[in-house]
């Protein structure tokens, strides 16, 4: 096995493999609107959830590809669950799935792409990691935020069949 394959099967075991968990693909093809847009005691959404995934995920894609970056400290983690509230309806949900799509297949793409020897090419502006450690990181992440998700969308499912 090298960095690059172990790399592609945690993100696709993250976005659209069955492994150990329910894939974030098949998790979010059946949530409606008001199941997206329904808060937990966090005030977090589903689609909140799935904001902050694309946003850390197409930000760290642009700097793989980019080789070289810059750390901002400026980032405000809590603004990348921002929901705008002029694409909260059907059309922004559907638009906001495939920007998910979009950035995890794209991914898989560079990452199949990429000599293995940038993936141990180390990062000093970030603690110097090596590049397979900051996506394998950004896998963990997303898996938590999978996991997140799935019991969000237990406890809405669970929640309207009891007030019913």
């Amino acid at each position: 096995m090298t960095y690059k394959s172990i790399l592609i099967d945690q993100l696709t075991a993250c976005y659209n493999d069955k492994s150990w968990f329910i894939p974030l693909a098949d998790i979010l093809e059946d949530v409606t609107l008001e199941e997206a847009l329904t808060e937990d005691e966090n005030k977090q959404t589903i689609w909140s959830i799935v904001n902050h995934l694309i946003y850390w995920n197409e930000l760290w894609l642009e700097r793989f590809k980019a080789g070289e970056f810059m750390l901002n400290n400026a980032i405000n983690n809590d603004e990348t669950f921002a929901l705008t509230q002029d694409q909260l309806n059907g059309l922004g949900w559907k638009e906001t799935l495939n920007k998910l799509e979009h950035v995890f297949s794209s991914w898989r793409v560079v990452l199949e792409e990429t000599d293995e020897f940038k993936l141990t090419k180390q990062l000093p502006e970030y603690f110097n990691a090596p590049w397979w450690g900051v996506v394998s990181n950004l896998s963990i992440h997303n898996a938590y935020h999978v996991g997140q998700i799935m019991l969000l969308k237990k406890q809405i499912r669970v929640r309207r069949n009891f007030t019913q």
